[in-house]
């Protein structure tokens, strides 16, 4: 390779990685923009959970095929790129093939795994492009994922089809090469790539190796789109999921959140002699944009997988209601990213007039959530749209006073009948009268 080569491929690294590096430090502050909240409790249950959830995948084996083709596209990402930084090595050092005369035999070894992951990614990713686009699953199919969502997971589908086969492509004409005596090449032969041979030797020593340099340079560069690509795409969950896992919530899955000051409102009405002296009250009750949710449900929606689980699950969805728990996901991100918008063009954040609660989320889909938690526990990254829900109905409720009339009504009978029906309490027992 030469040196206007290692100039070329260090300058696309470099940009590459740059550009890579600004989108995450957009990210990373936009996450920032919501409200503190402690997740520093039971570190060994969290790393507990990232190696279960985040690692082995555990709540995908509730559907064990989809599972074991998921696992192998997610390994294949994951150890394939190992070969990554050979290959980057080789771009900025003018060398070929590093590793090999290092490694020797395991070299090889090391090599014919990736090309048996290689292979099952393809199959992986043609079975889950059959899945999306012909069988037309239907979480697959619904409207929250009309226009660029559901183009998206075909992009990375088709585009990992092509990096792994531009990868089994560059070995086997690399190994042919070698075959016809190009000492330059790497002495060896690889599993799946060999079954390549047929069909390129009938191309010359010089046809070969600018297949092969093209198919290097692709791979390669397409890597590194790829990574500036994840950002942008639901597949930014690849590397966000082991956090959010991390960081997911230990209480059971329940439980909800209540608001202590609200709770400490209601004790001193009761028993006004507690009441301390400064007692200062919440600002805000609930959350109507993303300023008023926590960071952790912020990066929970940067770490939806968008596969739908949640909402194939959700009983107000599957009965056509217009709550999704997937789009409430979508929507947080994409309000996100309006306010990162925002504040790039005007330096601070200047009110839009806009927010995350009636802009993007209605009114009718928080209203249509029954709280059944089954979203909560679907989710493979440990992700709850439950929190945002309730805390965007909490702003109705407590904020606005914005509830249906059988909301009122129950409410009001809790608050003076201390149960949901209008019955005095004191007559509860009347119809055991005349039982004896």
């Amino acid at each position: 390779m030469s040196y206007l080569h290692q100039i070329i491929f260090t300058v696309v690294l470099i940009t590459a990685i740059w550009l890579f590096t600004g989108k995450a430090r957009e990210i990373s502050a936009n996450i920032r923009l919501g409200k503190e909240e402690d997740y520093s409790d039971r570190p060994a249950e969290r790393w507990k959970n990232l190696l279960l959830l985040a690692l082995g995948q555990k709540n995908m084996f509730r559907k064990p095929v989809v599972a074991v083709l998921h696992l192998i596209i997610y390994a294949g990402f994951v150890i394939i790129n190992i070969e990554v930084l050979e290959i980057i090595l080789d771009g900025i050092l003018g060398t070929h093939r590093l590793f090999g005369p290092w490694l020797g035999n395991f070299y090889n070894f090391a090599i014919n795994f990736f090309e048996c992951l290689a292979a099952g990614v393809l199959l992986g990713c043609v079975i889950f492009l059959v899945r999306r686009n012909i069988m037309k699953i239907k979480r697959f199919r619904s409207r929250d994922l009309n226009g660029w969502p559901r183009s998206d997971a075909n992009y990375i589908l088709v585009t990992e089809i092509v990096l792994m086969a531009l990868l089994l492509t560059m070995n086997a004409t690399d190994t042919l090469l070698q075959q016809r005596g190009q000492t330059a090449y790497h002495s060896g032969n690889f599993i799946v790539s060999s079954l390549l041979h047929p069909l390129l030797n009938g191309f010359s020593n010089g046809a070969l190796h600018g297949i092969e340099r093209t198919a290097w340079w692709m791979h390669i560069t397409g890597i590194l789109a790829f990574m500036n690509y994840l950002p942008y795409s639901k597949h930014l969950h690849i590397i966000l999921a082991f956090p959010n896992a991390y960081f997911t919530r230990l209480a059971p899955k329940g439980k909800m959140k209540n608001m202590p000051a609200v709770q400490n409102e209601v004790l001193y009405a009761m028993q006004p002699e507690l009441a301390p002296a400064d007692t200062v009250l919440p600002g805000k009750f609930g959350a109507k944009d993303i300023f008023d949710l926590s960071w952790k449900n912020l990066m929970d929606a940067y770490s939806c997988t968008e596969c739908g689980r949640c909402s194939a699950a959700c009983p107000a969805t599957q009965t056509g209601k217009l709550l999704s728990p997937r789009k409430i996901m979508m929507d947080t991100r994409d309000r996100m990213e309006e306010v990162r918008k925002n504040i790039n063009s005007n330096k601070e954040f200047k009110d839009d007039g806009r927010s995350l609660l009636y802009n993007y989320i209605s009114t009718e889909e928080l209203r249509a959530c029954t709280t059944c938690n089954a979203c909560v526990e679907e989710c493979p990254v440990s992700i709850s749209p439950l929190e945002i829900i309730l805390e965007m109905r909490r702003a109705l409720i407590m904020e606005e006073s914005n509830a249906p009339q059988e909301w009122n009504a129950m409410n009001s009978n809790i608050e003076n009948n201390f149960a949901p029906w209008k019955f005095n309490p004191q007559e509860r027992d009347q119809w055991m009268e005349g039982i004896r």
